[in-house]
């Protein structure tokens, strides 16, 4: 299929003719006044542009792991079928012909349901289902969507065939043709608005997505597409769309605002970059930011060239926020300019599905949550994450054996097959539960909630030592006397859960009263000191075989093998496989936590 020139491009999207909508007000102001003539009140026009991102495969307020609706203790709701309901009140409040609806990415994986519908049911086989998420986007009426990373996750046939289901573009003006350095998906997205009396007004809205494609999903994108900068692409294509006689230019950007990168060096681009376009880019009225999983009502950033105030938003991830901005224009010598721009968000807990979206949905909600409920074994014990984020797990065990066991049989008759397989793996969850008796595929989901696939590393011993200093940096600094409060310890920097591994096969202690770098002692393989230059087989997931997380050494190592079945499968089939999960088959204690020597539990 080819990767660029799609049904949007076709419809103009990027050549900028647009969509010509009615409505609109012409509120009263006082123009300034031409002598001998009295003052004739100013056109004004107000637009508000609502806004998603991160959706991540949420339709209903759904915990598909656990078998029920969806809560938390902050009393949040999720689903695009409770975002319908407030973009339905705010369309009726403001007038849909003056609304304008984007979101910024990361909308086909996430849960079961969008699982299903790329494996299981896959939306590419011939005469395949639309995708659900197609259909409740269509429904609610997106204008526009950028691209996430977690788009090209399922490679791009899957996500070329949710682009020709949908009724909006999917816009990635950073997303490049590698070969022609075209962009492969629209850039843009132009509609116009039309004013009683007054000129129509232009809107434009520039889609960027995240440069750590290239290495989070290198396997699916390598020598096909290349994503360059946001602040690069975002300086090559605002002057164009201003150029067209845009009056309004909005930004739907898969990028967080924070200025961080977790790829380390491996790309010179930020990953976390919408703040810096907003600084850098002059031109820009507002930007709706992805990718983070952050809630930002409101934030203005000040444009280094030209000292005008840029608002940014974003709302919080799975559909349980909604950002509005709201937009104020006015015409005058001649031309539509921004007067006012204010953003806010709103809370999907405070209204109910729409039954609409509810209807739509439910046969392919049921369908998921009967696969996801099949039993596929028994556990001899009840298996939870809710200490291992500090504590040697034995259900983080059975993720590292079963990776083990993989990679040992794909080397096994190779050159590799003597070298002894150790494995990574991360407490993605807090919450994750196998319990005692009857195994569903939904319990062993919910242990990995991601759709990593498996990788076979070369690593030295040396490598693997840098390796575990780096994931323990993960640790709070904490003095040998002072009290050990777990909601404090972890996360030293902000960082997530996703990115402290665990690594099976080796044995090592890990002083959380050292500086940060020197934490790692007592490191042995089969009972002796580790030998820095043995060789070893790490059984790694694809997110961090590819530098996610910038962990050292791994992104550069030799792969020996890789896969495109998710360890969530692996798992599944281990365990059915096994008939019984009794932790004496996999779990091991490979490390603690100590202080100067002194476990600390």
């Amino acid at each position: 299929m080819p990767l660029n020139r799609r049904k949007f491009l076709k419809k103009s999207a990027v050549t900028g003719a647009g969509v010509a909508i009615a409505g609109a007000v012409a509120a009263p102001a006082a123009q300034a006044a031409v002598p001998g003539k009295p003052a004739r009140p100013a056109k004004r026009y107000s637009l508000t542009v609502l806004g998603t991102t991160d959706l991540h495969g949420h339709v209903f307020n759904w915990d598909y792991f656990k078998d029920a609706e969806y809560t938390d203790a902050k009393g949040n709701a999720q689903g695009l079928a409770r975002i319908s309901t407030l973009v339905n009140r705010i369309r009726a409040e403001k007038g849909r012909e003056n609304t304008l609806l984007l979101d910024a990415g990361d909308t086909i994986q996430g849960t079961p349901l969008t699982y299903y519908y790329a494996k299981v049911d896959p939306i590419t086989a011939k005469g395949g289902p639309v995708h659900p998420m197609a259909q409740a986007m269509n429904a609610i009426g997106y204008d526009a969507v950028a691209l996430g990373n977690h788009e090209f996750n399922y490679g791009i046939e899957t996500l070329r065939k949710f682009e020709e289901q949908c009724d909006f573009p999917l816009l990635g003006a950073n997303a490049l043709d590698a070969k022609t350095l075209k962009p492969a998906f629209p850039p843009y997205f132009m509609k116009t608005f039309c004013v009683k009396g007054a000129p129509p007004v232009k809107v434009a809205v520039l889609g960027l997505t995240n440069p750590g494609i290239a290495i989070w999903d290198k396997a699916y994108v390598q020598g096909k597409l290349t994503f360059p900068g946001l602040e690069e692409q975002a300086a090559k294509w605002v002057p164009k769309l201003r150029s067209m006689g845009a009056d309004v230019v909005v930004v739907s950007a898969h990028s967080g605002s924070s200025g961080t990168s977790s790829y380390g060096d491996q790309l010179p681009y930020v990953e976390n970059s919408a703040a810096l376009v907003a600084q850098q880019v002059p031109g820009i009225d507002a930007i709706l930011v992805g990718h983070a999983h952050v809630e930002i009502p409101e934030l203005k950033v000040v444009n280094a060239k030209t000292g005008k105030t840029v608002v940014l938003s974003e709302p919080l991830a799975y559909a349980e926020r909604l950002s509005l901005f709201d937009i104020e224009l006015v015409f005058a010598k001649g031309r539509w300019s921004v007067e006012s721009v204010a953003a806010s968000v709103v809370n999907s807990n405070t209204v109910a599905d729409d039954p609409k979206i509810t209807k739509l949905l439910s046969d392919e909600h049921a369908k998921v949550v009967a696969y996801v409920n099949q039993v596929v074994g028994t556990a001899t014990e009840t298996l939870t994450t809710v200490d291992a984020r500090y504590k040697d797990a034995p259900i983080i065990d059975l993720i590292t054996k079963v990776q083990e066991d993989v990679v040992k049989a794909a080397l096994a008759g190779t050159s590799y097959a003597s070298l002894p397989v150790i494995a990574q793996a991360s407490p993605f969850s807090r919450t994750s539960e196998i319990p005692a008796g009857e195994v569903t595929i939904r319990d062993l989901s919910s242990l990995y909630v991601y759709d990593n696939t498996l990788v076979a590393k070369l690593m030295t011993g040396a490598q693997l030592r840098a390796y575990l200093e780096y994931s323990a940096e993960y640790f709070v600094r904490t003095a040998p006397d002072a009290v050990v409060d777990v909601e404090k310890l972890t996360n030293a920097g902000g960082r997530p859960d996703y990115n402290y591994d665990y690594v099976s096969g080796l044995s090592y202690d890990i002083d959380i009263a050292q500086a940060a770098g020197s934490r790692i002692k007592n490191l042995t393989y089969g009972g002796a000191a580790l030998d820095d230059a043995q060789q070893f087989v790490l059984a790694v997931n694809n997110y961090r075989a590819n530098g996610g997380g910038a962990f050292p050494h791994v992104a550069s190592a030799q792969e020996l093998w890789a896969e495109s079945t998710e360890i969530r499968t692996r798992i599944s089939e281990w365990a059915t496989a096994k008939g019984v999960l009794d932790p004496k088959d996999f779990a091991s204690v490979d490390w603690k936590l100590t202080r100067e020597g002194t476990p600390v539990f």
